[in-house]
């Protein structure tokens, strides 16, 4: 199985990270699971992937910090797997007034919605020699003004103009995407309330289902001549 590609997912061990993770494992990819504080999903995750007939590889890393993501590709490169896809899922989504907004909260939302993704496309690419394909996981939000989450909307409102600039800069070996969802799963961010009734507002009238979400990273693996794109996943969010 030495053979198989690489695909590292970072915030893999839950939710929407997950979700890329067996997507890609269905596929074939060995997989590279990051996760920062969920060990437990992490392992439970990782037994799923195991279960798809892959092999999968688990490292711990606070991607905030840049000695962690240069010990996360530390440990990639004792992997017996050439990495070809990278896809940059961890986030933090935090509420603030843009009053009032720390400037610790808003460098720690910058720092890993946004730095990290690019020192991760940098390492990525100078191991992808022979082509690859880095997926940024941004969000409808960089497509409106949500002035209750102001770190957040302009951290993936600039994520999504890096992916074209690096699209631009690794082309042609290496393809540089963006995934944008919009309602799929409920936090604890909104009342339960709130949830229903932005909803009810989607066109569709009701939130992405997972394998939806993972089906457009199907898609951009099987399409090689797409690069520099945002595809957006939405059910018709973008539209109201």
């Amino acid at each position: 199985m030495a053979d198989l590609p690489l695909a590292l997912v970072t915030g893999a061990a839950h939710r929407l990270g997950k979700a890329f993770a067996v997507a890609l494992a269905r596929q074939g990819y060995a997989i590279l699971l990051h996760y920062h504080s969920g060990e437990g999903d992490a392992q439970r995750t990782s037994q799923e992937l195991h279960s798809l007939g892959v092999p999968v590889f688990l490292k711990q890393a606070d991607l905030r910090n840049t000695d962690q993501i240069a010990g996360l590709f530390s440990h990639l490169d004792t992997i017996p797997h050439k990495l070809k896809v990278l896809v940059n899922s961890a986030a933090l989504m935090t509420r603030a007034d843009a009053y009032s907004q720390s400037v610790e909260e808003w460098d720690a939302l910058f720092d890993l919605n946004l730095r990290a993704p690019f020192l991760l496309a940098q390492q990525a690419v100078s191991r992808m020699s022979e082509g690859g394909l880095i997926v940024n996981v941004t969000d409808v939000a960089a497509q409106k003004s949500w002035h209750v989450y102001p770190a957040y909307t302009v951290s993936k409102s600039a994520l999504e103009s890096l992916t074209k600039v690096l699209a631009r800069a690794f082309a042609p070996a290496v393809r540089v995407n963006a995934i944008a969802p919009g309602l799929v799963l409920h936090s604890d961010i909104v009342s339960s309330e709130q949830w229903e009734k932005m909803v009810a507002r989607l066109p569709l009238k009701r939130p992405a289902g997972m394998d939806e979400i993972a089906s457009a990273l199907d898609f951009l693996v099987k399409n090689e001549y797409i690069t520099g794109q945002t595809i957006v996943v939405d059910g018709g969010y973008s539209l109201i």
